[in-house]
């Protein structure tokens, strides 16, 4: 959402958070009130139609600066430049004056090549001329935004003075140089994008070792891509003000939004890719997909063509990284990374207007007279080889070959754009391509025409859009193609003549338009050729069919409104990363944590095991990483902390896990500390034995019944596991295929509720890779109090617990242990004669604990709301009140009646960023060894 938009005469203060500002429509009957769209949807929809409104406003004449180049090429879009058009120069009409007194967004883009070339003239004097680019004409005309472009000239300018003017010339055209070495251009250009990203993204695949050299060449090369990254970065962060847009576009700076997001969290990022995005499969055998998905995952939007390249990204991020894929896009420790479509399009007026300049009417008439009687058929692409121009020649061939009234009645016009003419490759294909068209034209040329035409270098503006207007029969055959706007252009040009689009089908324009285009398998000659003759002879309300609904498509879908959509999105994605942030606990104040734990005199510690405790294990990435975990281990680096907070008479150490017995024993048998198994529901010192605090009368007849659903679901699944404890099973399918997991965690979950538990007294807890069957009431909230009141018979307590720090990284389920402990709960008193009883043996629950002669009065019970499990016993017990089976039985609430704890020395905390009942977080197992071993340098009491 652009925050700016929603004032058309008040300037936004960058210093005004979004969700603050006022936001208010024009005035008309339907919107007299200004009321502020709740809901994203409505934010966008409230911003297009404003959108709307200001382009019918605007003057056409007075468009801004935008532009770009290196993804765009001289074959997809034509034509002059206005200079001042260029720059946003241009005099201003009256309602543009008022338009320019209004404060707009900065927007920065940032792509690979700055869209001028510079010319040097002498050491401190530069030529500079406008690139022609798709980009250049189909961001001109957004003039929501003052825009600034950063990029690499295009020259290598070693020395400082030559630095200096090229700088000042190129701001004239608010433009902002990268200076990048000649060898950094070398290996990061030539090298490692168009050597390897480029061919991969294209289903190439990666280079073989021969053409390689050597893996060290492969490494140099990555190297080089970063380092020519982090010099963009730079140049954005000099020039970045709070609250710039900053646009990343393309795989040259795929490493770019993490490197921004390094210099300033808070800036707003969006990347945008104009090639296809491989299946995971493909991206996977690149040696560095790990490092450019997570870099490209910092940015706040990530753009696509189409929606399968959306598809493809969080298929290779889940698949790769792990993460979980959402309709949204990616999301990694409760932060989201919005993945989208944007269709790109033109600007689809100029080519219109074109028609009606008289030298293009002059070609129109020259072209009329030269194919006289004769079918147009047109292919313009770059001589590449994923166009598919040889393939697309071939079928004409067949064509003309099984249909031989045809030779002399149609003629097929290829412009093929030379591009990278060093490279052995290309050479390869046009000499290739060449031979083709020399061998059908003297097959079936005479000595007065040639079916096929051939020219190996562009055409100007006014000359292609002439050669659109005239043509029968557009052929786009690219066989893979991020979006082709060739084919944009094409339709635009066609408004009386209605002519036929053949379009390839992995071409992202497909997506499109595919309603009123033919589309065809560019590998299967047969079918293209049968598609032409379909095509040729289509009569002629057909035509007009097709191509009403294309056009309708391409001049309402400009490049324009694509620019201004996306950075709508963008900013609308900040405000709902606002509201979620509203959601994620802040960071543990770890300092704050360690001066209460000083300042107090009995110290409650309640730690997690499993990645709490354990040494982080990347189990996508490590080869064997799935034995290892299934046997957790604690991370080596919290061996002493540990054991010098459990040496420290003042502390009371607490590991409560849902993992089993044998686990904890393993791991803390050494220690002074008191061990919590299978969620709470059983108990020791490590000086003494295991006892339970399972109520008397839990029901666990449907164990034998779910254990033969996981068995079968183990087998059906590879690289799963199950674990059969005590009081739950869990069914684990972290280290298999998580799509493949994710369909089969979810046939369990309808296979378990239509039978084995459709009438049992349990939880099913479903986790982020695992499904875990559960009695009724087993949750480490439901068990801290009577394990609590366990210590407190054991310990003997003189004061009671004035510091309590429970960390964890526990299902949604668990999390009723972070509010057990929250002081601010009010008590209530339910209704009914069993929570009555329990309200009874809670108000007689006092402390005989003497309270400490300084200070202010204590308050031995804690007051809160009735727990989860004394609600949902109440729902199986026969009579009375539920008693814990503890070997020296306990009354319920015993443990919180020793609290007497105030709000600020409280720490919940869930182990990495996400929604949580807990009040902060920690990133990681690494912050909390950090923390603990802050702790135990903490004097200690004698």
């Amino acid at each position: 959402m652009n925050v700016n938009s929603f004032e058309e005469d008040l300037c936004v203060l960058p210093n005004n958070p979004p969700l603050l500002q006022t936001k208010r429509m024009p005035g008309n009957k339907y919107n007299s009130s200004p009321l502020t769209p709740r809901t994203r949807l409505e934010r966008l929809l409230r911003e297009r139609e404003l959108r709307k409104n200001r382009s019918f406003l605007q003057n056409e004449g007075e468009p801004d600066f935008f532009a770009s180049e290196s993804f765009l090429n001289a074959s997809e879009s034509w034509g002059p430049i206005d200079e001042e058009e260029f720059a946003g120069t241009r005099s201003s009409t009256d309602n543009g004056e008022r338009l320019e007194g209004r404060c707009k967004q900065r927007l920065l883009v940032v792509a690979n090549r700055l869209p001028v070339s510079a010319v040097r003239r002498g050491e401190d004097s530069w030529q500079l001329e406008i690139s022609v680019g798709g980009l250049v004409s189909a961001l001109l005309g957004v003039r929501e935004f003052e825009a600034r472009w950063i990029g690499w000239a295009g020259v290598n300018v070693p020395d400082e003075i030559g630095q200096k003017a090229l700088t000042k010339a190129l701001a004239e055209k608010r433009c902002i140089p990268v200076f990048l070495d000649e060898e950094t251009v070398h290996q990061y250009y030539n090298g490692y994008c168009n050597n390897m990203l480029w061919p991969l993204f294209h289903y190439l695949g990666l280079p073989q070792e021969d053409r390689l050299a050597t893996t060290r060449s492969f490494q140099s090369q990555f190297d080089a891509y970063k380092r020519a990254n982090q010099m963009f970065a730079k140049v954005v962060n000099n020039i970045y003000e709070e609250g710039d847009v900053v646009w990343c576009h393309d795989y040259h700076l795929m490493f770019l939004p993490q490197c921004l997001k390094e210099y300033n969290n808070n800036m707003k990022v969006g990347w945008f890719l104009h090639t296809p995005f491989p299946s995971s499969e493909i991206h996977r055998t690149l040696p560095s997909r790990t490092e450019l998905l997570r870099s490209v995952l910092a940015a706040d939007l990530v753009g696509f063509h189409t929606y399968d390249y959306a598809r493809h990204f969080v298929s290779a991020c889940t698949r790769i990284l792990g993460l979980e894929g959402t309709p949204e896009g990616v999301e990694d420790q409760g932060r989201l990374t919005r993945v989208a479509a944007f269709p790109i399009g033109i600007d689809s007026d100029r080519f219109v207007r074109a028609l009606e300049l008289p030298q293009v009417q002059d070609h129109i008439n020259e072209l009329k007279e030269r194919f006289a009687g004769r079918k147009v058929m047109l292919g313009v692409d770059r001589l590449d080889m994923i166009k598919g121009i040889p393939q697309k020649i071939l079928a004409f061939e067949k064509f003309l070959e099984e249909n031989p009234s045809w030779r002399d009645k149609v003629v097929l016009i290829q412009i093929a754009v030379p591009t990278r003419t060093d490279v052995p490759e290309y050479q390869k294909l046009t000499s290739q391509v060449h031979e083709i068209v020399g061998r059908i034209n003297g097959r079936y040329g005479t000595l007065t025409t040639v079916p096929i035409h051939h020219l190996d270098r562009s055409l100007d503006f006014h000359a292609l859009c002439a050669l659109y207007a005239i043509t029968d029969v557009a052929l786009v055959t690219s066989l893979r193609d991020g979006m082709n706007l060739v084919s944009y252009e094409f339709v635009a040009c066609q408004g009386s003549k209605k002519g036929v689009l053949i379009l390839s089908e992995f071409a992202g324009a497909a997506q499109s338009l595919g309603a009123g285009a033919i589309l065809v398998n560019p590998w299967n000659i047969t079918e293209v050729a049968s598609s032409i003759g379909y095509a040729l002879n289509m009569p002629a309300d057909e035509r007009e069919k097709r191509h009403l609904h294309n056009f309708m498509h391409v001049t309402t879908h400009t490049s324009q409104e694509w620019a201004a959509t996306f950075v709508s999105e963008l900013n609308d994605t900040i405000v709902e990363a606002q509201i979620r942030t509203r959601q994620v606990p802040p960071s543990l104040p770890i300092k704050g944590a360690v001066d209460s734990y000083l300042q107090s005199n009995n110290r409650l510690l309640i730690l997690g095991f499993n990645a709490t405790l354990t040494a982080p294990v990347d189990f996508l990435g490590r080869r064997g990483g799935q034995i290892r975990e299934m046997e957790p281990k604690l991370h080596p680096d919290l061996k002493e902390p540990l054991k010098r907070l459990c040496d420290d008479p003042m502390t009371t150490v607490v590991v409560l896990s849902g993992s089993d017995r044998n686990v904890l024993d393993d791991n803390f048998g050494e220690y002074n500390m008191w061990l919590a198994a299978e969620n709470g529901m059983f108990l020791r010192l490590t000086t003494g034995e295991w006892m339970t605090t399972m109520p008397e009368n839990l029901n666990m007849d449907w164990v034998d019944s779910v254990k033969h659903v996981f068995e079968y679901f183990t087998e059906r699944t590879p690289r799963s596991h199950f674990e059969v404890r005590e009081t739950s099973l869990v069914w684990n399918y972290k280290y298999a295929d998580l799509e493949f997991g994710r369909l089969q965690a979810r046939d369990i979950l309808q296979h378990l509720w239509s039978g084995p538990i459709s009438n049992a007294s349990v939880d099913v807890v479903q986790g982020g890779r695992s499904v875990e069957v559960r009695a009724v009431g087993v949750t480490k909230g439901a068990a801290i109090d009577r394990i609590l009141g366990e210590i407190v018979r054991h310990k003997g307590l003189k004061t009671p617990i004035d510091y309590v720090l429970c960390i964890g990284h526990f299902l949604q389920k668990d999390e009723d242990i972070y509010t057990f402990f929250e002081p601010e709960l009010p008590f209530e008193s339910p209704a009914g004669p069993r929570a009555n009883a329990a309200d009874h043996l809670r108000r007689s629950s006092i402390s005989q604990i003497p309270q400490a002669k300084s200070g202010p009065k204590v308050r031995f019970r804690k007051q809160r709301s009735l727990s989860s499990i004394e609600r949902k016993v109440s729902n199986y017990l026969t009579g009375g009140i539920w008693r814990p089976a503890m070997r020296d039985r306990m009354t319920l609430n015993e443990g919180s009646s020793v609290l007497d704890l105030r709000g600020e020395n409280y720490f919940s905390c869930t182990v990495s960023r996400k929604r949580s009942n807990a009040r902060y977080f920690l990133g990681s197992s690494g912050d909390v060894v950090t923390l603990l071993n802050e702790l135990a340098e903490c004097p200690q009491s004698n």
